[in-house]
């Protein structure tokens, strides 16, 4: 089934890349979340995708929203793929995919891991789900404007 707009987020607690513990909840009240699910660290279009938040991360950060990217890579792959390409968000390691059926992330053409961004507000709300396994740039433009569309509706 999975999570869309209007469901609570599924409470997670995960490791990053540099050996930190992240919980959703840390953000509760605080900032709005952006979590992109990723099939894999390096491939052409998730390094495309990783890269369009990095460009658009001070973009993310002045409205008040942490990025946080998911995939299933080791620690060692995501400190590996984060320094390469100058990532300046968490990469979060999903073991066992756990965090992908959390969040009812669908395979795509029956075999990928799928590609999906999710914009949580500060109540831990769904207010966007974008869903596109090749358009990578587009996940980023699509969770900036729904962040952008947080902030002003709340005037902040």
């Amino acid at each position: 089934m999975g999570i869309n707009e209007g469901d609570k987020a599924p409470s997670f607690m995960a490791k990053t890349h540099v050996g930190e513990t992240i919980k959703l909840s840390d953000f509760s009240g605080k900032k709005v979340v952006v979590l992109f699910f990723y099939p894999k660290d390096d491939t052409p279009v998730c390094t495309k995708e990783a890269c369009s938040f990095r460009d658009a991360y001070e973009d993310f950060t002045a409205a008040g929203a942490e990025v946080i990217g998911i995939s299933q890579g080791s620690e060692e792959q995501h400190q590996a793929f984060a320094s390469k390409h100058r990532l300046p968000f968490p990469l979060l390691i999903d073991e066992g995919n756990n965090l992908r059926k959390a969040f009812g992330v669908p395979k795509s053409l029956g075999l990928l891991p799928g590609r999906v961004t999710y914009v949580i507000d500060k109540e831990g709300v769904v207010k966007k789900r974008f869903s596109s396994q090749f358009g990578s740039h587009q996940h980023m433009e699509e969770a900036l404007t729904c962040v952008k569309d947080l902030v002003n509706s709340s005037g902040e």
